[in-house]
């Protein structure tokens, strides 16, 4: 018997790029996909409502939720009925063999979860090197976030409540939770991202403030007080 997988994508205006990751999707088997939208302002919902019944699933749908990715995810798990969980970023692509790593992964009972490399789509110089270190730290820590396209069993999502109901750093509080209940995968297999958020502001200051957050946030600073800190990079 097969594994049944649902996608959750949060969004917030994502029009630039929801459209591919969308299409992106029709070949790769999956159950059940859920969009969360958490109350964008362009073209996202259009674009989803367009482009979900095309996907040729058992169930694709769009929910609002309340603003927040945490929130905007836990909404969308609620929805869903399949056994793994995965979350997906708007501008993030999975790679052709996804499904059949997943299930080759959580055939060992001992794994609850866990996620993929990542790469950026001009996999050059400061892209090229950031997405090296994001991996190299991931597999080291046991500890991953949402580029990397994190995926859970649902017994294992729903005994810790889902995500924590903060503002950032959701990914790493859950995968930190995960590792208390079991192995946590990090797979060689590699999901392609945007590099827009690092260029934004300035990939140097970027990297720092990232980097900044993080070590707070390690040191016991609330999330709730990072967010003042984080700005529009998110």
């Amino acid at each position: 018997m097969s594994t049944s997988i649902a996608v959750v994508i949060p969004t917030l205006n994502e029009e630039r790029v929801l459209s591919r990751t969308l299409l992106s999707l029709r070949q790769l088997r999956f159950d059940e996909v859920v969009l969360v939208d958490g109350g964008s302002r362009d073209q996202t919902v259009s674009i989803a409502q367009g482009q979900l019944p095309g996907l040729g699933l058992h169930s694709a749908k769009m929910l609002v939720a309340e603003q927040g990715r945490a929130s905007q995810m836990n909404a969308g798990a609620r929805d869903t009925r399949s056994d793994v969980l995965l979350f997906l970023h708007a501008d993030t692509l999975l790679p052709p063999e996804t499904r059949t790593e997943i299930e080759r992964v959580l055939e060992n009972p001992k794994y609850v979860g866990g996620r993929f490399d990542v790469r950026f789509e001009d996999d050059r110089g400061w892209a090229w090197l950031i997405s090296r270190l994001i991996n190299w730290r991931s597999r080291w820590s046991g500890i991953a976030t949402g580029d990397q396209a994190l995926f859970v069993r649902r017994s294992a999502f729903d005994d810790l409540g889902g995500f924590a109901d903060v503002p950032l750093m959701e990914d790493i509080e859950l995968t930190r939770r995960l590792k208390r209940m079991g192995s946590f995968a990090a797979l060689r297999a590699t999901v392609t991202t945007s590099f827009r958020r690092w260029q934004r502001q300035g990939t140097l200051r970027t990297i720092l403030q990232m980097w900044l957050l993080r070590f707070l946030y390690w040191m016991g600073v609330p999330p709730k007080m990072l967010q003042h800190w984080y700005g529009t990079i998110r």
